[in-house]
């Protein structure tokens, strides 16, 4: 991934780890646990652990 978007993206993750279901998307069905974070060159899918205040990166798309 170009340092562009990957620097897009690493920004957008370090916001989700503040609040993340503000700054996310649902993933499907509005579960709030499986949620997706979308910049303009990539995309990411997201597990939020809500008890253990985690995030678990489950993919990672880059569109080029």
């Amino acid at each position: 991934m170009p340092p562009a978007a990957s620097e897009a993206l690493t920004l957008a993750l370090a916001e989700a780890c503040r609040d993340p279901h503000a700054v996310t998307e649902p993933y499907g069905e509005d579960d709030g646990v499986v949620r997706m974070i979308v910049t303009k060159q990539a995309f990411a899918v997201l597990l939020i652990g809500q008890a253990m205040k985690t995030i678990t990166v489950l993919q990672v798309t880059y569109l080029g």
